[in-house]
């Protein structure tokens, strides 16, 4: 009698019913959780505002502590905001088809608890720099202004009907990580918000608008699957590409007339040489990949941008 023979190699014998542990993430993935290239709309707020904030009480009135706390609330904020938009999303199953890179939750390798944890670490952290800020300048109603911004940061991607689902984020971001941000560095320097830190608040902002806008172009499609209804999502790729150049390119206007007064505020001209590439890119990209370029450099205008007006007021 002859014996039966094997099929296949020992080692691949139920091969195909083994599945691979999930991998655990690392420290790189916590940090590009964190989403560095969204920072710069954190710090250029913070920049102007103190400038917009030393043109009013004058240079040697202006605290560098103050300055240091707004920027620890502002990248704690933005850095808190980003992980809970991980997680959130996450959950949602909104990021199973997402074009840019894995975020922990979606991609399995953090437990959603975790990420949770460490987005509401970094909220904590703002409002205790946002505290002793308020106990520094006695201005107690400070920290309402903060418990609004961790809300709104919170239910942007957050709780049962997140905003950001209903085409509402730029005007998040316009109003926080542009208005509030920036007549908040100016008014905890001066004790008032000056023309200056209204005028660059508008400018940032809209920056940050173009920042996000870039952001869900790039992910319009795997959005309008998920049914987040992103503002890229209601008004379609195309009204979405000139939104987008519409945001970076109008707080450029304004530079011309806060010339009038602070002339250095004219170099900050120079940061065209990052935002009219991120439009050419944009208006002309064919595949979703090449609009992360597009935010990388609309970020760095963010960034020049606060810089060039901060230091246009200050000097």
């Amino acid at each position: 009698m002859s014996t039966p023979k094997r099929s296949g190699h020992p080692a691949r014998r139920g091969a195909s019913s083994v599945r691979p542990a999930p991998r655990k993430a690392t420290a790189r993935d916590w940090v590009s959780g964190a989403r560095l290239r969204t920072l710069p709309l954190a710090v250029a707020p913070v920049l102007v505002g103190t400038g917009a904030g030393v043109a009013t009480a004058g240079a040697s009135g202006w605290s560098p502590v103050l300055a240091l706390l707004c920027l620890v609330v502002a990248l704690c904020l933005q850095i808190g905001v980003n992980y809970s938009n991980d997680y959130s999303d996450g959950i949602r199953g909104t990021d199973e088809h997402r074009v840019g890179p894995a975020r922990l939750t979606g991609s399995g390798v953090a437990s959603p608890k975790r990420v949770l944890a460490v987005a509401l670490a970094f909220f904590a952290l703002a409002a205790i720099a946002g505290l002793v800020i308020t106990v520094i300048t006695q201005a107690w109603w400070l920290i309402a202004v903060g418990a609004v911004a961790i809300v709104a940061a919170w239910f942007y991607t957050g709780g049962k009907r997140p905003y950001g689902y209903f085409g509402l984020g730029e005007l998040f971001v316009f109003v926080f990580f542009g208005l509030v941000a920036t007549c908040g560095s100016a008014f905890v320097q001066s004790g008032t918000i000056g023309d200056e830190a209204w005028m660059s608040g508008i400018g940032v902002g809209l920056i940050a608008c173009a920042v996000l806008m870039a952001n869900n172009l790039r992910d319009v499609e795997q959005d309008r699957i998920a049914g987040k209804r992103t503002l890229a999502v209601l008004v379609g790729p195309t009204a979405g590409r000139v939104l987008f150049c519409v945001f970076l390119l109008l707080p450029f206007v304004l530079v011309p007339i806060v010339a009038l007064i602070y002339p250095l505020a004219s170099f900050t001209a120079f940061a065209l040489l990052a935002a009219l590439p991120a439009c050419i890119i944009v208006v002309t990209a064919r595949q979703p990949r090449e609009l992360i370029l597009a935010l990388q450099l609309a970020s760095i205008t963010a960034l020049l941008y606060g810089a060039g007006l901060g230091a246009a007021f200050a000097f």
